[in-house]
């Protein structure tokens, strides 16, 4: 009877997998994506789906997000710590993996030019059984993009550069947009950094667009109000997040 059971197995596990996708759809208020043949990418209040179960719906504020690579080709974010640039990011890659596998997304609306890969240099790792530091490993997986993204690729970049000098750091960072935003693949990049100097890119590089998350200030406490605006933050609030963290006052 192996066949049988085998052939049985496997559909009950491709039932299971179809029945926990229209479940989530259902319950949690996800849509159905658009997936055509462009390079675009159009996502309106998207959400992430694991911060929103944590948090509760309510809280959650979604946003949206807009890549074309011939106006509008990579997001450079800015914004303080906490104010929720990196859940932004992957909640876009979720969007678009969900989507491509036959999922409804949580989000209003979605529109997604096909995506060969996703490629990331999120969060700070070493390997030192290869006796590869910090910024070795966040250096390699920044070439790995660099050589093969392609037309098609969806790039996640984090605080590229921190793990050095300043000077170097910020120059490393300049450059790699440069080097996406000039490439003829011109792939769709999210690029989050706290060097507030990149946020002079778009004055030369015309497919480099500033976004920030809004957060306002009152008696001397930040708030984060977790939308994403046009333009580039002020300043990074590093003294503000570290006050939350519990620093000593003296410090």
């Amino acid at each position: 009877y192996y066949p049988a059971l085998k052939s049985t197995a496997n559909a009950l596990a491709l039932l299971d997998v179809l029945v926990a996708l229209a479940d989530v759809a259902a319950s949690h208020h996800f849509s159905r994506p658009q997936i055509d043949d462009s390079a675009n990418l159009s996502i309106r209040e998207g959400r992430h789906p694991v911060v929103e179960s944590a948090v509760g719906r309510g809280a959650f504020v979604p946003n949206d997000c807009v890549m074309e690579p011939d106006t509008q080709q990579i997001i450079l974010l800015t914004g303080p710590n906490m104010a929720g640039k990196s859940t932004y990011m992957r909640q876009v890659a979720l969007i678009v993996i969900l989507a491509q596998m036959g999922s409804f997304v949580p989000c209003a609306e979605a529109k997604i030019g096909m995506v060969d890969r996703v490629f990331t240099r999120i969060g700070a790792a070493d390997s030192l059984a290869r006796g590869e530091s910090t910024f070795m490993v966040e250096m390699k997986e920044t070439a790995n993009i660099l050589h093969h993204a392609t037309a098609r690729s969806l790039v996640l970049l984090d605080e590229v550069g921190r793990g050095t000098s300043t000077f170097d750091g910020i120059s490393i960072a300049w450059a790699v947009a440069e080097s996406l935003h000039d490439a003829a693949s011109r792939p769709r990049t999210l690029f989050a950094t706290h060097y507030h100097e990149l946020t002079q890119l778009v004055e030369t590089k015309e497919r480099i667009k500033n976004f920030n998350f809004a957060v306002k200030e009152w008696r001397g406490e930040i708030i984060f109000l977790r939308n994403l605006i046009p333009g580039a933050a002020s300043h990074s609030y590093g003294i503000h997040v570290a006050r939350l963290a519990g620093m000593p006052a003296g410090v």
